[in-house]
Parts: C-alpha cells; sequence; structure tokens
C-alpha cells in the first residue's frame, strides 16, 4: 500500500484542497480541477455559491448547489474516488490483520514444531494387521529387511542418481518447492497426478513422517517439518536419512539392502547404471520393476543418465557406453508376512488393499498402516488344527487341503487356510474341478424354471446324453435309481441325474447361476495358464451339460463364496478380508465394520428350495453336526479314471459357509489315504469340514433351516414315481376237449434299482449295492467308538464313522464326478456317498 494517501497529490494544487470545516459558513471554494464533483470545488460558472440561508437556496433549503447532499450535521459526502480510496484503506487494513495474525501463527506453529528422530522412522513406517479384534497382532510388515549404512559407504554414482531422479538442486534449495507444492495442490482440486513436485527433504518427511493421503493440510504439516528439519540438520545429513528409508520394492527398505537385491552388491560398490535402476524405483518400486516391467524401467533409466550427464555427474562417453545393467530374479522375499499359515491371509489383505482400495506397494509396506482383518481367532485357530488332526501321520504328506469359512451375513473371510507354507502356493485360490459340490446350482436353476426338488428325473447308471455321443455317464460305485426325486438325487449325488437336468435346462443357465452366486468374471484373470480363459468352459470356450458335475475349474474361495449366498437367502455379499484400515495416528481410512445389504442374486424361494435339499446329505454322509445342528452341505468327488483327483465338503448354516478342499499339486495324481484306499468327500475332507464347523459353533445358539418347499410342480422330461403294475396276461392253452379256463394275473414286483431284489425285500430299494438287511455285528468290550456299527478290533477307522467295512476288504470303486464310497455298511444305514 502507498505511503501516502491516493485521494491527495504528491504535490499541492493551486487552491485548497481540504473540505471547509462545518463551522464555516461559506465555500471556501477551494482548487477548481474539472474532474471534480460539481459540490467538491468552484461552480462551473466560476462563481460562488451563495451563503446558507440566503434567497438563493436550493429548493431543499440547503445553502449547498443543488446536486450536493448535506449529512446530519452539514458534511459534504464523499466523492466515488474518496468512496473506493476508503475502502481500500479498510481492505488493506483488514489484510495487514491478517498477515499479522498468519505471521504469528506461522511462528508459533514453527516454533513448536518437533522434527522426530530418525530413529524412529521404522517404527512409523511399519505396517501391522491384526485380527478381527482389532488387538491380537496377526503380522507386521515394513521391518524385515532393511539395514542401515552412513553416507560415506554408499557409492558417490549412487547418490547423484537419486540426485539427477528426485531433486537436482537439493544442495541449494531451501528443503521445499514452492512449485511442487502449488502443482500437488493444483492436482488435488483437479484430479490430476499426484507424483513428483517434492524435494528430497520432503520426500523424506513424507516417508518418515506422515502419512500418504494427498491433501492440504499433509501438504501443510509437510512443509514446516521440511523447513525445519532443512535447518536443523545438514544437507548429508538429510540425504543419508533419505537413502536409509527409501522403499525399493522387493521388501528392500533402504539403499544397502536395495543394493543387495536387484544386485548383490553392497551400496558402497554401486556403479551409475545400477544406481540409475535403484533411483527408477523410487517413484513406484511395484511399476518399474526390472522383472515385471522391463520397457518401462529402461526408459526412465536412461532418462536418468541423461540428467546424471547435464548435471556433469556423467561424461557424454560414459553415458554412450552405459548398457543396463543384469538385475538379480525376484527371490520371493516374504515382505514380512508369517510362513505359516496366516501368510496366505497376509498376502490376500494387501492384494485386497491394492485391488479394492488403490493402495500402492510402498503404502502398504512402508506406510505405517494399522489394518484390522475379518479373520477370527478362535475360528482361524479351529480351521488349522482341523486341517492338523486330521492329515497328520501316516496321512500321506503329499495331500494338499484348503479352508475358507465366510460370515454370509457381511462377506467377511472369518478363516483361511491355503495351506501350512504361508509364502507358498495357496491351495485356497487353486482351480480345481469341484465335482458333485456345484450340483447346488443346477438345482437351483431348475428350480428357477418352475421343476420343483419333489420332481423325478431318471437317475439310471450309464446312460448317454445327446450332447455326449459314445461318452456314457456313470455313477459312482454303479448307483442307480430311475424315479428318484432331485432331493433324492442330491443326497446320493446321482451324476446322472444333473447332467440330465444341466442338459435339460441348459448349461449356459447353470453357468449364470454359478456366476450370480460365487461373483466369478467372465473370464479368469492373473497370470497362470487360465489366464484370459472363459470361466466354467472348456478350452474351446464352450460351456457344456458336464457343468452339472462339476468338470469345470473353480476355487475352494469360489465354493465358500457361492454357498454363503445361499446361507444368506440368496443375497451376494462380497467376500472380503479387511474390515478396517488406520493411519499412524488414528485416522480412518477404511472402514467396512457396518454390515451391508448385498444384492438380491438368486430368489428367495428358489434358495429355499434348495437349502431344504442339502439338509439331509451331512447325515448320509455321516457329517452330521453335534447335537444335531441343522446344516445344508453337499459332498463332491472329481475323479481320473478309477482314481480320485479332487475330493470336498462345503456346507452351511445361517452364520457361516465353509468349503474344505483336497488334492494333490497335480490333478493327474490320484489321492489316497494312508491304507491306499480313494478319499471321498465324505472322507478326509469332511472330517476337516465336520471338526471345524462343530469348533466354530460350539456355544452359539441353534439356527434353524428351512424344512418345506416352496416351488411346486414340474416341467420338461419328468418321470413318474414307481408303482405296483400288473404283468401281461399270459395265455394257458386250451384242453382239447373243455374250454379254457380265464387267465389270472399276479402282480410283477418292482425292483426300483435294479439288483435283482424286489423292493418289498430289498432293504436299501434305492440302491443296487444293498440288497438285505445287514448282520448285527456284536459289540467287542472295546467298544464302538465313531458309532458306525463295526465294533473298534474290526473297524479299520475305529474313530471315523465315515469308514465302515472290514480290514481285509475295506471298499473303493467310484468314478468321474462321483462321491459315494461304498461298501460293507453299517447295520442300519446306507453305504455313505463320498
Amino acid at each position: 500500500m502507498p505511503s501516502h494517501d491516493e485521494t491527495s497529490p504528491v504535490a499541492p494544487r493551486a487552491g485548497s484542497v481540504r473540505r471547509p470545516p462545518a463551522a464555516r459558513t461559506r465555500s471556501t471554494g477551494g482548487g477548481g480541477g474539472t474532474g471534480r464533483p460539481p459540490g467538491g470545488g468552484r461552480p462551473s460558472g466560476g462563481g460562488r455559491p451563495p451563503a446558507r440561508g440566503g434567497t438563493t437556496a436550493s429548493r431543499t433549503g440547503s445553502g449547498r448547489p443543488p446536486g450536493r447532499p448535506t449529512g446530519a450535521k452539514g458534511k459534504a459526502a464523499r466523492s466515488k474516488k474518496q468512496r473506493r480510496a476508503r475502502r481500500l484503506k479498510i481492505t488493506a487494513a483488514i489484510t495487514g490483520g491478517l498477515l499479522a495474525l498468519m505471521c504469528v501463527f506461522v511462528g508459533v506453529v514453527y516454533a513448536s514444531t518437533e522434527v522426530p528422530s530418525p530413529d524412529s522412522v521404522s517404527t512409523k513406517q511399519t505396517t501391522v494387521l491384526y485380527y478381527s479384534d482389532g488387538v491380537t497382532e496377526m503380522a507386521r510388515l515394513g521391518d524385515e529387511n532393511r539395514t542401515n549404512v552412513p553416507l560415506a559407504e554408499i557409492s558417490e554414482p549412487a547418490q547423484r542418481a537419486v540426485l539427477a531422479a528426485e531433486n537436482r538442486s537439493f544442495y541449494s534449495d531451501p528443503g521445499i518447492s514452492f512449485t511442487g507444492i502449488v502443482r500437488a495442490a493444483w492436482n488435488n482440486l483437479t484430479g490430476g497426478s499426484t507424483q513428483g513436485g517434492s524435494t528430497i527433504t520432503q520426500q523424506y518427511v513424507k516417508n518418515a513422517f506422515l502419512t500418504h493421503d494427498q491433501t492440504f493440510s499433509r501438504k501443510f504439516q509437510e512443509l514446516f517439518l521440511a523447513i525445519k528439519l532443512d535447518n536443523n540438520f545438514s544437507k548429508e545429513q538429510i540425504l543419508e536419512n533419505y537413502l536409509n528409508t527409501i522403499y525399493y520394492g522387493r521388501g528392500a527398505y533402504g539403499i544397502e539392502a536395495a543394493a543387495d537385491t536387484y544386485f548383490g552388491v553392497p551400496a558402497a560398490e554401486l556403479t551409475a547404471q545400477q544406481a540409475a535402476v535403484l533411483a527408477v524405483l523410487i517413484r513406484s518400486p511395484s511399476n518399474y520393476d526390472p522383472e515385471t516391467n522391463p520397457e518401462g524401467s529402461q526408459d526412465r533409466w536412461g532418462l536418468v543418465l541423461d540428467a546424471m550427464v547435464e548435471e556433469g555427474w556423467l561424461s557424454a562417453e560414459e553415458r554412450a557406453a552405459s548398457e543396463y545393467p543384469a538385475v538379480l530374479p525376484k527371490t520371493g522375499s516374504t515382505l514380512g508376512m508369517p510362513e505359516g499359515p496366516e501368510g496366505h491371509i497376509v498376502r490376500q489383505v494387501t492384494q485386497e488393499l491394492q485391488d479394492r482400495y488403490g493402495y500402492d506397494e510402498q503404502q502398504i509396506n512402508a506406510g505405517g498402516l494399522q489394518v484390522t482383518t475379518t479373520i477370527s481367532k478362535p475360528a482361524q485357530d479351529a480351521a488349522v488344527a482341523a486341517v492338523q488332526e486330521v492329515t497328520a501321520p501316516p496321512e500321506p504328506q503329499e495331500l494338499r487341503e484348503a479352508l475358507v469359512a465366510i460370515d454370509p451375513r457381511s462377506g467377511g473371510v472369518v478363516a483361511y487356510y491355503g495351506g501350512e507354507n504361508g509364502v507358498g502356493t495357496d491351495y485356497a485360490q487353486a482351480k480345481r474341478q469341484p465335482g458333485s459340490s456345484v450340483k447346488p446350482y443346477v438345482l437351483a436353476t431348475a428350480l428357477e424354471q418352475g421343476i420343483g426338488i419333489q420332481a423325478r428325473r431318471d437317475g439310471s447308471d450309464d446312460q448317454e446324453f445327446p450332447d455326449r455321443p459314445g461318452k456314457p455317464v456313470t455313477n459312482s460305485g454303479g448307483a442307480s435309481c430311475p424315479a428318484c426325486t432331485l432331493t433324492e438325487a442330491m443326497t446320493r449325488s446321482l451324476n446322472t441325474t444333473f447332467y440330465g437336468l444341466a442338459y435339460e435346462v441348459g448349461p449356459e443357465n447353470v453357468r449364470d447361476t454359478v456366476l450370480a452366486a460365487t461373483g466369478l468374471p467372465d473370464t479368469w484373470g492373473g497370470s497362470d495358464f487360465f489366464a484370459g480363459k472363459t470361466v466354467l468352459a472348456n478350452s474351446e470356450g464352450l460351456t457344456g451339460s458336464s457343468i452339472g458335475i462339476g468338470e469345470y475349474e473353480m476355487r475352494p474361495f469360489d465354493q465358500a463364496q457361492g454357498f454363503a449366498t445361499l446361507a444368506a437367502g440368496g443375497v451376494f455379499r462380497d467376500a472380503h478380508f479387511v474390515a478396517k484400515v488406520t493411519d499412524g495416528e488414528g485416522a480412518v481410512l477404511v472402514d467396512q465394520t457396518a454390515a451391508t445389504d448385498g444384492e438380491q442374486v438368486l430368489p428367495g424361494d428358489v434358495v429355499n428350495d434348495v437349502t431344504v435339499a442339502l439338509k439331509d446329505v451331512a447325515s448320509y454322509s455321516r457329517r452330521a453336526l453335534d447335537d444335531g445342528r441343522e446344516v445344508a452341505s453337499k459332498t463332491g468327488t472329481q475323479g481320473q479314471g478309477e482314481n480320485n483327483s479332487d475330493a470336498w465338503m462345503v456346507g452351511y448354516t445361517p452364520s457361516i459357509a465353509t468349503a474344505v478342499w483336497m488334492g494333490n499339486d497335480s490333478p493327474s495324481d490320484p489321492i489316497v489315504d494312508s491304507r491306499g484306499r480313494i478319499i471321498y468327500g465324505s472322507g478326509l475332507p469332511g472330517a476337516i469340514w465336520q471338526r471345524f464347523m462343530d469348533a466354530v459353533l460350539a456355544g452359539t445358539p441353534e439356527e434353524d433351516l428351512p424344512d418345506r418347499a416352496l416351488i411346486k410342480g414340474d416341467t420338461g422330461e419328468g418321470v413318474p414315481a414307481p408303482t405296483t403294475q400288473a404283468p401281461p396276461p399270459v395265455e394257458t392253452p386250451a384242453a382239447p376237449t373243455t374250454t379254457s379256463a380265464p387267465t389270472t394275473t399276479a402282480p410283477r414286483p418292482v425292483d426300483t434299482d435294479g439288483d435283482g431284489v424286489p423292493d418289498d425285500q430289498d432293504f436299501a430299494p434305492n440302491d443296487p449295492s444293498v440288497q438285505t438287511r445287514p448282520t448285527q455285528q456284536p459289540l467287542d468290550p472295546d467298544g464302538d467308538a465313531d458309532g458306525d456299527g463295526l465294533p473298534n478290533r474290526q473297524d479299520p477307522a475305529p474313530n471315523d464313522p465315515a469308514i465302515p467295512g472290514d480290514r481285509n476288504n475295506p471298499g473303493g470303486g467310484g468314478g468321474a464326478g462321483g462321491d459315494t464310497q461304498p461298501g460293507t455298511p453299517g447295520p442300519v444305514v446306507p453305504p455313505p456317498p463320498g
């Protein structure tokens, strides 16, 4: 603001420039510039105005000339220029006051800002994962691979490469970049890129002491800390701390760890070419890793070397001779992940943070996040214990297992087991054929088309279908039921029934049902053999009726998600691992703890009837839950010739849905137990599922499942219920001398299962493997521990009710897609399915 009054000229004018005082009775008529208003100086005619009260007064009675109003005390009104000047004075005074207050505020804030010790950086960078209680720690990320070294032990080319990439004026700037702050503010408003623009001092402050939020408040904090850091520490100290704390990817924190991880050398031996590779990684370690993005990393590598030439830190000859250095392959760094089963959970959590919430690798591994997962510690412990107890030696150690449990009411994953090696293959994400465990989706599709669960279909063994000429479909163990209801066929897991049903309702419609319930995409993602291929289809991208018996790959995770949708009455809630995320200061960044409404993807009456049809499976498979708790479930076994490659047990109550899978690393390898017997779904996988469900539901209220079907009727290829029929009349030759007597008829015995025993004499009229009531075996004094009707000394598995029979004839058989386990049954129940 000028030091003088803008309404007054610097030099005096001719005549007075002051307004006449109120006491005067006459105007002095000071200076008369033509720019003044008529009442502000002499009249335009040159004469003096009449005295106040004179006869020449204006019509208003004022002694002033017309057009010049008077105030309450007779003061002259301010001119437009004077009013503008007055407003400027007021504005300037307010602005000056605000600036003064701002200066005081800045001074106070600057004086009170404390620069944290560099020793606290590693703790600030550590991301902690918790179980669902928010207290019990699961894993810590960010403190695994870090070695601090003094600046003198970092090669000069390495220091200069980082400066060339990030902050060439580092040694001369005040620690902040005003243009960078303005650019970041503009990007924050417009949604533009948030990369670049910060000095190394600002980056160190952000990575070491602040969050990664692109907000004005965070930039404000960064500004003060950077200035004070620059004032309190030397440039060498700041650069040393920066190089020791920056994250370079692959779990490497600091340049010493990065030099070893990428080149197998100490930081002191880094060449300019090697250092340029590391300098490129600073901005985005995951995007510029030479192994995953060789083209992008090499392009930026060249730009860093060019910048070094411009600064005189590398000669043009050295630049021309530079070749991209050989980089070591990734070694599978655990990044702080637990090496036990929980490691797979950590991997799923970090993947979800990236894919769903947009966090990058550096924010996750070096951002100091506090992540509360959906995993229940008691449920996870129960899952691990169930797997370890059932598969303990002498069971073959080459068997592989997976267990996924989801809360249908929220979609939260409460237990997750992908294998013992937490940094190895995650079998909960393995794509394997689900066998009969997909049959509930076939039934749901039929129900949507008006085919009720009491409709009957031909479940005879060894059937051919129009879309599979010359390749008959068989039932496990040769089971046959020419007129079973769909509920009975589900319980007995008849392949011919559900292959034919899938053909009848349309394989593509079944596929749509599966995709809706599981949330699977149309094509597989990832980078494995299945990447880009159509989900639930053959190699040509076509879905056939074999979808009805589980010949197309799914993951254990998908089956848990699909059955959770059934448990929720057809409401899909996306399965997730992250419940809540906060930063190091406790600010909430993500909150998924509130219940979600989900999406109704399957009709409620359809799901009601599917549940009714699944209620008997667990009991039939001898996997009923404790205290008669109601549960809907389905077994599944996929065979390769006469052997099985995959075995499943999947089921749900209203509060939890659990999928268990068992197999080998290669689908071509048969799965057998310690006695060399084929493993069915109700065998070892069923035992794992049963133990886990009993443990996790113990002490919780019992929940009812529906017991009455809502959809009645049938369409299409229904078959009538079996009835007693009269055989055709038999003609008797007439005697030559007498009239023939009338023929008589007798009812023809009905043999539903075709085993040669009439139904009225067949203990199991729908099962060809059982013709008569088994002989009751006397109990040995040592008892019958598993209640399967065989004394312990005769039972090959005295603690497993799913394995009856004698030690010399344990049973066997099987077939593609089947899950029935034949053998000598107990005294009062039919043979269990697998």
